[in-house]
């Protein structure tokens, strides 16, 4: 299945091409098996690999490209069948997307490689392969766990005022009003300009890294995150833009204990 990586201009005799396949493959099986916890057995991820060694028949066969694509693609989810067992459409697919995206990675980079290290040495290749996934699996795992931070949040204000925005679980935002003991979510003051009016805003003193003083704060109707509705939070409006990309509010670590 990962031959068609390999540079145009490489020489390479048929049974090493065999032995890089089946382990590129088996490879890529590893990772799809850490990234996504599949808990596969090593002789079924071994079963699978062997049996994408019959993608190497399209060398020999006068085949078009179209064909030779839907054939791989066939090819991959047997595979991933093989390796993975299956439980329902949507576990296969999402098993076969992760194969695919693996092997584009990983072709991406080795064909980067072929191009500048001309004539780079298979058994380097072979070594750098695994650093190459273990990188892009890291990387899988960081995404993951800060998608678990963010939250689409909507506001209801006093004037009916509807906001929808994305939120992030700032566990270092612990600010509470000391009067009526409600915790703070901030907001970008620009995104609610022009749209209310604060009539009485309160005040709540805070302190940070370099900067102290009072936050404008105001009582909406309600917040709703996740489907659960929250009345016991006020919004304070900074006058500062958040540094995450894409974020206009950051959460309170006390929506961890309401939501």
């Amino acid at each position: 299945m990962f031959y068609n990586h390999i540079g145009d201009n490489m020489i390479i005799y048929i049974d090493l091409l065999i032995i890089i396949n089946f382990l590129f493959d088996l490879l890529l099986l590893l990772t799809v098996n850490i990234a996504l916890k599949r808990y596969s057995k090593i002789r079924k991820l071994i079963l699978a690999s062997l049996f994408g060694e019959l993608t190497l028949l399209s060398l020999f066969i006068p085949i078009s490209s179209i064909f030779l694509t839907i054939l791989k693609i066939i090819m991959g989810i047997i595979m991933v069948l093989i390796a993975f067992g299956y439980k329902n459409i949507k576990y296969t697919l999402y098993n076969a997307l992760y194969l695919y995206m693996t092997s584009v990675i990983l072709g991406g980079f080795v064909y980067f490689l072929n191009i500048e290290f001309k004539n780079m040495n298979y058994l380097i290749i072979l070594f750098i392969a695994p650093l190459i996934l273990y990188v892009f699996i890291k990387s899988i795992k960081v995404l993951k766990e800060i998608k678990n931070y963010y939250y689409k949040v909507s506001i209801l204000f006093e004037n009916n005022f509807k906001l929808e925005i994305t939120g992030f679980l700032d566990t270092g935002n612990k600010l509470v009003d000391p009067i009526t003991n409600k915790p703070i979510i901030l907001i970008n003051k620009k995104k609610i300009k022009g749209c209310i009016h604060i009539r009485s805003p309160m005040y709540v003193p805070y302190n940070s890294l370099n900067h102290h003083g009072l936050l404008e704060c105001i009582k909406p109707k309600y917040i709703r995150i996740n489907d659960k509705k929250l009345t016991n939070y006020l919004i304070g409006l900074s006058e500062e833009s958040f540094k995450l990309n894409g974020i206009d509010c950051l959460l309170n670590y006390k929506i961890l204990e309401d939501i």
